[in-house]
C-alpha cells in the first residue's frame, strides 16, 4: 500500500522522525522540477505488510532550500548532497555540505538535472584538491589506490592512511563515470526505458528491470498475470545465483585458493549459458518486460541439481580449509549498530544481523515456505561468505518451485495500458542480489517517462566499506572489498 502526503517544509523533520521511529526506512529522495515549483519526494518503506509512504514538499524555484534530515538519517544526508550537486537544491544546516557527486573540474553553478541546465559547458581546471582528511602523527603515511584499476573494475579512488600495515582511515572517492541515467530516462516511452533500466548496473539486469516494470505497472494500474510474476521471481533467483557463485570463488581467490575460484567461475559460466537459453541473453536481459515476462526455455531440474551439488562441494572445500577460514574469520567486522546507522541493505546487512529482505517486506508474488532468509551476526568476511552460500541454497529451492507449472517458450503479458490523465506515479521495490532496489517513476499525460529515480543498494552500502576496514591491515582490502562487492555503476548514475 502506498500513500502520498503533501506537507510544508516546517513539518518535514517531525514527520520523518516519526516514520523512522516507527520502523520505516528512507528508500529514496527524488527532486522534481514542476512548472511552478520544485518538488521533493521522500519515500519511506516498511514491511511486512508492504507499506510505502511518500512525503512531498514544495520549494520556491528561485530559492530551492529544504531543512536537512541528515541528523535523523545518514542515507538522507547522502541523498541531500547528491540532490544539491545535481539539482542545486540546498539542504539547510547540513553537517557535511561538501560535494558528493560533482568532482572539482565540474563547472561551478551548473546543475545537470535542472530543466534550464542546457548542454554541459566545457569542464575547466581543477578548483583544488579533493578535501581528504589528513591523518597526522609519527609513522603515518598515505597509500593512494586508483581511480584506474587493473582488469575490468570501474574507477574508484581509495586513500589509505596507514601506520605500518594498520589502516587508520580509508576514504573512498567515487562518481568518476557519472552517466546521467536519470536524465536519459526523461521523455522516453515506457518500452524505450526498459533497456536503460537493464543497464543501470550490468550484473543486476533483472533486478533493475523488475523494479522499473513494477513502478510502471503501479503507475498505469496494470495487473500482471500470476504466471508472469512467478517467471520474474525465477529470473531474479537465477541472477542471484550466478552473482553469488562468482563472489564465492573470488573471495577464495583473494586468500590464495585460485583453484576454487576457477571451479566457481566454471559454474557461473554454466549459469550464464543457461541464462542465454532462457531469455536470449547471458545476463538475462529481455526476460522481464512491462506487463509480464518472456521466457524461451525453463531450467532443467536435473541440471540445476547438478549445479547445486557442484556449488556445495566448493563451499565445503573452502570452509574446510584452515587458511581460507582463518583469513575470513574476524576480518573487517561491520557491527549491527553500524550497519543499522548507515542503512545497509542485502547480504551486507544480513551478515551483520539485520534481517531485511524485500521478498518478505514487499512481495510481488507468493514465495511460500521455501523463502529462508539467512542471517549471521558476526559481521565479518566469513559472515558475508556464509550468507551468500546459504542464499544460494534458498535460490536453488526457489528456482525449482517457481519453474514448476510454468510453460516456455512464450510471453505472459497483461493488456497494454492506455495512457490517461497524468501525471501518474509508481514505485517498485525488489530484492536484487545485492539488496533492495528502489525505483520511482512519474509518467507524463502522454504516457512517456517524466521522471525516473532508481536507487541501487550500493548507494546505501558504500559508506560501510571504509568503516569495516578501520583497524584492519592493508592486505585485507582486496578481500574485504570483494566481500562487499559494491557496484560503481549502480552508485554513480
Amino acid at each position: 500500500m502506498r500513500t502520498l502526503h503533501d506537507i510544508h517544509t516546517t513539518e518535514l523533520a517531525e514527520r520523518a522522525e516519526e516514520l523512522l521511529a516507527a520502523g520505516h526506512r528512507l528508500a529514496l529522495i527524488a527532486a522534481h522540477h514542476d512548472p511552478d515549483t520544485v518538488r521533493i519526494v521522500y519515500l519511506f518503506a516498511s514491511g511486512p505488510p508492504d507499506t510505502r509512504i511518500e512525503l512531498h514538499v514544495r520549494l520556491d524555484p528561485a530559492r530551492p532550500e529544504v531543512p536537512t534530515l541528515a541528523p535523523l538519517s545518514f542515507p538522507a544526508g547522502r541523498f541531500e548532497r547528491e540532490m544539491r550537486d545535481l539539482h542545486g537544491i540546498v539542504p539547510l544546516d547540513h553537517p557535511l555540505p561538501r560535494r558528493l557527486v560533482r568532482h572539482f573540474h565540474w563547472p561551478r553553478g551548473w546543475y545537470p538535472m535542472r530543466p534550464d541546465a542546457g548542454p554541459p559547458p566545457p569542464f575547466g581546471e581543477q578548483e583544488g584538491p579533493y578535501p581528504f582528511l589528513e591523518v597526522e602523527g609519527d609513522g603515518v603515511y598515505e597509500i593512494p589506490v586508483g581511480p584506474v584499476h587493473a582488469g575490468l573494475i570501474e574507477p574508484g579512488h581509495f586513500r589509505f592512511s596507514v601506520v605500518g600495515e594498520t589502516i587508520l582511515k580509508l576514504k573512498a572517492r567515487l562518481w568518476f563515470v557519472h552517466k546521467g541515467i536519470e536524465q536519459l530516462f526523461q521523455g522516453r516511452s515506457v518500452a524505450a526505458g526498459l533497456p536503460l533500466a537493464e543497464r543501470i548496473s550490468g550484473d543486476t539486469a533483472v533486478g533493475h528491470a523488475l523494479a522499473y516494470c513494477l513502478a510502471v505497472e503501479e503507475a498505469t494500474g496494470t495487473q500482471v498475470p500470476a504466471d508472469a510474476q512467478r517467471a520474474r521471481a525465477l529470473l531474479l533467483e537465477l541472477e542471484r545465483l550466478h552473482n553469488h557463485v562468482a563472489d564465492l570463488g573470488m573471495l577464495c581467490n583473494d586468500v590464495g585458493h585460485g583453484i576454487l575460484n576457477a571451479h566457481a567461475q566454471r559454474i557461473r559460466e554454466q549459469l550464464l549459458r543457461l541464462g542465454a537459453e532462457i531469455t536470449g541473453h547471458r545476463l538475462l536481459r529481455g526476460g522481464v518486460v512491462p506487463g509480464g515476462a518472456a521466457l524461451r526455455a525453463l531450467p532443467d531440474p536435473g541440471r540445476m541439481r547438478a549445479i547445486g551439488e557442484d556449488i556445495r562441494e566448493i563451499t565445503d572445500l573452502a570452509l574446510g580449509h584452515s587458511t581460507v577460514r582463518d583469513r575470513f574469520t574476524g576480518t573487517a567486522i561491520l557491527t549491527a549498530q553500524a550497519a543499522r546507522d548507515i542503512g545497509c541493505l542485502g547480504y551486507v546487512a544480513r551478515a551483520s544481523g539485520l534481517a531485511g529482505d524485500a521478498r518478505t517486506a514487499h512481495p510481488f508474488t507468493p514465495y511460500g515456505a521455501l523463502l529462508d532468509v539467512p542471517v549471521h551476526d558476526s559481521g565479518d568476511v566469513l559472515a558475508r561468505f556464509l550468507v551468500r552460500a546459504e542464499e544460494i541454497e534458498t535460490s536453488l529451492a526457489l528456482v525449482d518451485q517457481l519453474a514448476d507449472g510454468l510453460t516456455a517458450p512464450g510471453a505472459v503479458l497483461a493488456p497494454s495500458p492506455v495512457p490517461g490523465a497524468g501525471p501518474r506515479t509508481g514505485v517498485g521495490l525488489v530484492e536484487g542480489w545485492r539488496g533492495t532496489i528502489a525505483t520511482r517513476i512519474e509518467l507524463a499525460p502522454d504516457g512517456t517517462l517524466a521522471r525516473v529515480k532508481p536507487v541501487d543498494p550500493s548507494f546505501f552500502n558504500w559508506p560501510a566499506l571504509p568503516l569495516a576496514l578501520a583497524d584492519t591491515i592493508v592486505p585485507d582490502f582486496p578481500l574485504t572489498n570483494k566481500s562487499f562487492n559494491l557496484s560503481y555503476a549502480g552508485n554513480d548514475l
